[in-house]
C-alpha cells in the first residue's frame, strides 16, 4: 500500500511492542487499520505524540459478563454502555461477553436479545461466547451450529450451579458438537456435589459467615472437576479452555495434560493473584465484595498462580469481569449467610494495571508476555487473530498507550464501571494507560473518554480450530 496516500492517523515517538520485540517506531494508521510501522512516517492528517511510552497492542478481554439476564433476581451493574466504557478507559478494546441460556430457553432467543443489548451501546468492538445451559438435542443439531457460523465459536459449559450445571454426558455431546465444529469450549470446573454436600453441612451447624464460603468451594474440588473436565475432552479429541483457574491444585492437573501433549489451555483472572481468602474473611459483610466463585485462596495459593503464568500452564489473563451493587450482594440484610451472596466482582478497567504493575514493574514477566496473556492469546484462541490482539500490519488499529511510570492508587471514583465498589480499593500500582485506540479511532485519551455508546461493532470471530469430522479414536477403535 502506497505511503503518499496520507495517513488518518500517526501516532509518533513511541516504544511500540511487537511480538518478539520493543522498537520505537512510529504506526501509521488508514480506514482503522495499521498500515505502516517504520521510523519517521510522513505526517498525518492525525498526530498523537507518544513521547517514549509504551505502544501496546490494545487488551482483548475474553471473559467478561455485561447486561446479563436477571440470575436469581438480580442483574449485573453494567449494561454494555457502562461494561465496555470501564474496558476501554481500562485499555481494552475488544470483549467477548457472555449469552446465557439457561434451562428451558432458546439460545437462538438469546443471542438475538443479547445482539439487540449491545448493538445500541457498545462502544468497543464486541462479541459473544455462548452459555449452552440446555444442550437439547434441537439446540445442538439447529442453533448452536447456525450460531458457530455467524461467528459465535466459543462456548462455555458449567459442572456447577442450578440451572447451568451440565452431567457429564451432557458434556460429552457439547464437546462432542465442538470437535466436529472447530470450536472452544470453556469450562467452570467446580465440583457441583462437593459445593452443595458442604454447603448443607456448615448451614446445618450454624456456620454462615463470609469466610465459608471459600470452604464450601473447595479447592480438591476444583481440582477434581479440572482433572475430569480434561478427561472427557481427552476422551473426545477436542480442546477445551479451564477458565478462571483459581487452586493450585487445578494449575498441576492442566500442567500435567500439556505434558502428555493434550490441547488443554487455560486462563486466570486478577483476583487470584491480588485477593485472597483473608480479604472474604471480615467481621461485617464487607468481605462479599470479593466474593466469586471459584474464590480467591489463601495467600500461600497465589506462587502457584504466578508459576502457571511464567511456565506458560495458564495461557489468558482475563477480569470475569461479573459487576454486582454492594447492596445486592448483602440484600439478606447483617446476616446473610455465604450461600446467598451473589458471586461476581468488577475488574474489567483494573484487570491490565493490576498486571502490568506487577508483573511488568515487578519484575515477574516481559512485554511481550503482558501482551500475549492479555491480548494475544485470548484473539488467537477465540479466533479474533489476526485482526486482534497485536500490532501488525493489516491489523486493527487496536492501540493502548502506556505510561510505565504513572502511580495510581485505585479508588472506586476513579473507575468507569457501574457499580458501587472495587475489591480493589486502595491498591497502588506503577503504570497506566493513558490513551486507547480502537480502530483507529482515539476513544480515551488522559481522562477524556471519546467514544459514543453505539460504535463498537460485533466481531464474527473465525473457528479456532479445524472441524473434526471423523471419528474419534475411541469410535473408530
Amino acid at each position: 500500500m502506497s505511503v503518499r496516500q496520507p495517513f488518518d492517523l500517526v501516532i509518533r515517538g513511541g516504544n511500540v511492542v511487537l511480538p518478539n520485540a520493543t522498537r520505537p517506531l512510529d504506526v501509521g494508521i488508514r480506514d482503522g487499520i495499521i498500515v505502516a510501522l517504520d521510523a519517521d512516517l510522513p505526517e498525518g492528517r492525525n498526530e498523537v505524540d507518544a513521547g517514549d511510552r509504551l505502544v501496546l497492542p490494545g487488551g482483548v478481554d475474553s471473559h467478561c459478563h455485561m447486561d446479563q439476564q436477571p440470575w436469581e433476581g438480580k442483574a449485573t451493574a453494567d449494561d454494555f454502555n457502562t461494561g465496555t466504557l470501564s474496558a476501554l478507559c481500562g485499555g481494552t478494546t475488544t470483549v467477548v461477553s457472555f449469552a446465557m441460556q439457561m434451562r428451558g430457553q432458546s439460545l437462538r432467543d438469546i443471542v438475538e436479545d443479547y445482539h439487540d443489548r449491545a448493538r445500541p451501546k457498545a462502544r468497543i468492538d464486541y462479541g459473544f461466547h455462548l452459555i449452552v445451559g440446555d444442550p437439547s438435542a434441537e439446540v445442538l443439531r439447529e442453533e448452536i451450529p447456525a450460531l458457530i457460523a455467524e461467528g459465535c465459536t466459543s462456548m462455555k459449559i458449567y459442572l456447577t450451579y442450578e440451572g447451568l450445571k451440565l452431567d457429564d454426558y451432557e458434556v460429552l455431546n457439547v464437546l462432542d458438537l465442538a470437535r466436529s465444529q472447530g470450536a472452544m469450549v470453556m469450562v467452570h470446573a467446580e465440583n457441583d456435589a462437593c459445593i452443595r454436600w458442604l454447603t448443607e453441612k456448615f448451614i446445618a451447624a450454624r456456620k454462615t459467615q463470609l469466610r465459608y464460603h471459600e470452604k464450601a468451594h473447595s479447592e480438591i474440588g476444583d481440582r477434581e472437576a479440572t482433572f475430569r473436565a480434561i478427561s472427557l475432552s481427552e476422551l473426545i479429541e477436542t480442546p477445551i479452555l479451564v477458565s478462571h483457574v483459581a487452586a493450585g491444585g487445578a494449575v498441576e492437573e492442566i500442567r500435567r495434560a500439556k505434558a502428555r501433549g493434550l490441547p488443554i489451555y487455560a486462563e486466570t483472572c486478577p483476583q487470584y493473584l491480588f485477593l485472597s481468602a483473608e480479604d472474604i474473611d471480615t467481621h461485617d459483610l464487607s468481605g462479599s465484595k470479593c466474593v466469586c466463585t471459584p474464590p480467591p485462596r489463601d495467600k500461600s495459593n497465589q506462587p502457584a498462580i504466578w508459576a502457571g503464568i511464567l511456565d506458560g500452564t495458564l495461557e489468558v489473563f482475563s477480569s470475569d469481569h461479573s459487576p454486582w451493587h454492594y447492596a445486592d450482594k448483602i440484600a439478606g440484610g447483617p446476616d446473610t449467610p455465604f450461600h446467598r451472596i451473589p458471586n461476581g466482582i468488577p475488574g474489567i478497567e483494573t484487570r491490565l494495571a493490576l498486571l502490568f504493575s506487577a508483573g511488568v514493574n515487578g519484575g515477574r514477566i516481559s512485554l511481550q508476555k503482558f501482551a500475549d496473556l492479555t491480548s494475544g492469546a485470548p484473539a488467537r484462541l477465540f479466533g479474533l487473530y489476526p485482526r486482534k490482539g497485536h500490532i501488525a500490519v493489516g491489523a486493527d488499529a487496536d492501540i493502548a498507550i502506556w505510561d510505565p511510570h504513572r502511580r495510581v492508587t485505585i479508588t472506586n471514583s476513579l473507575l468507569h464501571h457501574a457499580t458501587d465498589y472495587t475489591p480493589y480499593e486502595g491498591q497502588t500500582v506503577t503504570g497506566w494507560p493513558v490513551m486507547t485506540i480502537s480502530r483507529g479511532d482515539i476513544v480515551f485519551d488522559d481522562g477524556k473518554v471519546l467514544a459514543e455508546p453505539g460504535r463498537g461493532r460485533f466481531i464474527a470471530r473465525q473457528r479456532p480450530f479445524p472441524p473434526q469430522q471423523g471419528l474419534s479414536k475411541v469410535l473408530a477403535s
